[in-house]
């Protein structure tokens, strides 16, 4: 009997060692290969929208269409903080009697928000006009962040190896002030 079940654990440890962990190991390596990917073109995109100081509808699409490649699905955000300067009034009615303050509000706008300008509803403009660009200024912050949506190979195995279910597969941000306005 003891020898029995000595080698019944004998061939499930072999199993697992010459066809779990290899496939597992291969569908990680598969996401770090995604994520590099992944942070790639959100590095690449945003660099180039901080350098130029706009969005434009071919920007976008080459960036979506980078991600695409990688094979998962993407939860996309981005953020464009714009800085502005309200100075400060002892009686806000009387425009003459400013206090010298100012004080920094930054105006928010996000994916939604920008893809209205890059497509509009009614347009008869180019994908290439540059009414379709979405502008930022110079000290303005930029930030995008991505996040995958699907379940991946690596996660499917971790979760009946461990039992535990993994977050995701693919999470990166990156973002910073605009330094150009090349418009």
């Amino acid at each position: 009997m003891i020898n029995a079940v000595s080698k019944l654990f004998a061939v499930l440890l072999a199993v697992l060692l010459l066809y779990v962990y290899p496939a597992a190991e291969t569908a990680e390596r598969q996401d770090d290969i995604a994520r590099l990917a992944a942070t790639q073109s959100v590095t690449r995109f945003v660099d180039a929208v901080r350098t130029k100081g706009y969005i434009s509808p071919r920007m976008l699409a080459e960036f979506q269409e980078q991600l695409a490649q990688t094979g998962n699905n993407y939860d996309i955000s981005m953020e464009h903080l714009h800085k502005k300067y309200v100075p400060h009034y002892s009686d806000p009615m009387i425009q003459s009697s400013f206090t010298g303050t100012y004080e920094v509000v930054h105006d928010a706008f996000y994916l939604s928000q920008i893809q209205d300008r890059l497509y509009p509803l009614s347009s008869t403009l180019s994908i290439d006009d540059p009414g379709r660009r979405y502008t930022l200024h110079m000290g303005d912050f930029f930030t995008v962040r991505l996040k995958s949506t699907n379940r991946t190979p690596s996660m499917m195995i971790r979760e009946w190896l461990q039992g535990t279910v993994q977050a995701s597969a693919v999470f990166t941000s990156y973002g910073g002030m605009v330094l150009n306005e090349d418009y």
